[in-house]
């Protein structure tokens, strides 16, 4: 294979696969913060509403950083972003111990902000620093595979948040939490919160140890030799780009789709295990949580497998395949309202898989320096993340809509951003906004 046609050239090897590890440790924070929802609102007596503050200020964080990222980055370096992405990863991480202590949950919710603008600088500095590390001919190849290692942290966490947190959490749920004495909902409650915080409190080690190695390891330098910031100039330059344009709006309806997959079938599959197999609210989240780590790993595999169809078929045409499946399999979890509900939201993580890279890859090929800032754009849209979920949670907890279950007629939300991300893949095939 010629230099110019290689994924990964043999000179950036060894920086490529640390990077790449970057990518599983961010999938780690997202999966097992996204069953969090469900786990605060039970431990503080919550709705679901209140529960998805979490995802407020965890994907908050990214879009409060993007651009401070893109800047720092642009007059540093992509290693610099990535080693104030790892300090505040793991800043925020151990904040938990001082929350946990406390008991509120708002301390909870800086330590989760603090965590996520550390992922926003990762994100922001990773993703582009990727597509340099090769020929601008398979950049989109490139991040697809380094993004496939994503999953593998998020199996990790759904797995660490099923038994670690959710299976030794209190069982009991709301209505018997009500019941309590206040002395002993205090006690059950700080029990809870101790259990939810030791896992996050042992990546916060795991994090230092990456910033040290690479903090120590040589890697690539930007190909950028001017560190002058033209902030304006770059905005303008890639707002020309009809298939950047497009594709921050179709990163931000992706997000926010995953997000509400992930998070949500924990409260859809709790209403079918408590309701027609008779579990507790708790047995009903940790069967539930089964299926979401069913869900990721089928999202694992089928991302390997969308990458090597990339070889043969066109990124946006894929895409928008993808995306027709995801609108179809959203019908059958609206509607179905047994197990076979579940299993089409379960297959919707197979649709999903190759969505994120592949908006990103053609959303900023060829785009050169003004890539620091674009991707920071794309990063911002994490901001889906924010709304949508609690668009979605607003619904789940009116109980009933259209003689539907909530949970049910919620996923019409996901339905709607599956719709947006087919019309931007067939965009980039009819009108070729790949190209420019």
């Amino acid at each position: 294979m010629k230099q110019k046609d290689k994924v990964i050239p043999g000179e950036y090897l060894i920086p490529f696969i640390l990077i790449t590890s970057c990518f599983a440790l961010w999938g780690f924070a997202n999966d097992i913060t996204n069953p969090m929802v469900e786990a605060f609102s039970r431990i503080f007596n919550m709705g679901v509403g209140g529960g998805t503050w979490v995802q407020v200020v965890f994907y908050g964080g990214y879009g409060a950083m993007a651009f401070p990222a893109a800047f720092f980055i642009k007059r540093y370096t992509y290693k610099a972003g990535i080693l104030v992405g790892l300090g505040l990863y793991a800043t925020g991480a151990l904040l938990f111990i001082p929350a946990s202590a406390i008991g509120l949950y708002y301390p909870f919710l800086i330590a989760y902000f603090v965590m996520t603008c550390g992922l926003s600088f990762l994100e922001t500095s990773a993703n582009p620093y990727i597509l340099f590390m090769g020929p601008d001919s398979t950049a989109t190849r490139r991040l697809n595979f380094a993004q496939a290692f994503n999953p593998m942290g998020s199996l990790t966490g759904m797995f660490v948040a099923k038994n670690l947190i959710q299976a030794r959490l209190d069982p009991r749920g709301a209505t018997e939490r009500m019941d309590l004495s206040a002395a002993e909902f205090e006690k059950v409650k700080m029990s809870d919160l101790e259990i939810l915080s030791s896992p996050y409190i042992a990546i916060g080690g795991v994090i230092i140890v990456m910033f040290l190695i690479i903090l120590f390891v040589k890697m690539p330098k930007n190909d950028d030799s001017n560190h002058k910031i033209n902030f304006i100039g770059a905005v303008r330059n890639l707002l020309r780009v009809k298939r950047y344009r497009e594709g921050v709006v179709a990163q931000l309806f992706y997000v926010g789709a995953q997000i509400m997959c992930w998070t949500f079938i924990v409260q859809y599959g709790q209403r079918i295990f408590v309701e027609q197999f008779g579990m507790t609210p708790g047995e009903g989240a940790q069967k539930a949580q089964y299926y979401n780590i069913i869900a990721m790993s089928i999202f694992l595999v089928a991302r390997f497998v969308c990458t090597f169809l990339l070889k043969y078929i066109q990124p946006g045409k894929l895409l928008m395949i993808l995306a027709m499946g995801g609108i179809g399999l959203a019908f059958g979890t609206i509607f179905l309202q047994d197990i076979n509900g579940l299993y089409c939201l379960v297959g919707i993580s197979a649709c999903m898989s190759l969505m994120f890279p592949t908006i990103y890859g053609i959303a900023l090929r060829g785009m050169g320096e003004d890539a620091k800032f674009g991707a920071a754009g794309l990063i911002m849209s994490i901001v889906g993340g924010t709304f949508l979920p609690k668009l979605q949670a607003f619904i789940i907890d009116q109980e009933v809509v259209f003689n539907l279950p909530a949970v049910n007629v919620s996923f019409v939300v996901p339905l709607i951003c599956f719709l947006i991300i087919a019309v931007y893949g067939y965009r980039t095939v009819k009108f070729h906004l790949n190209e420019g």
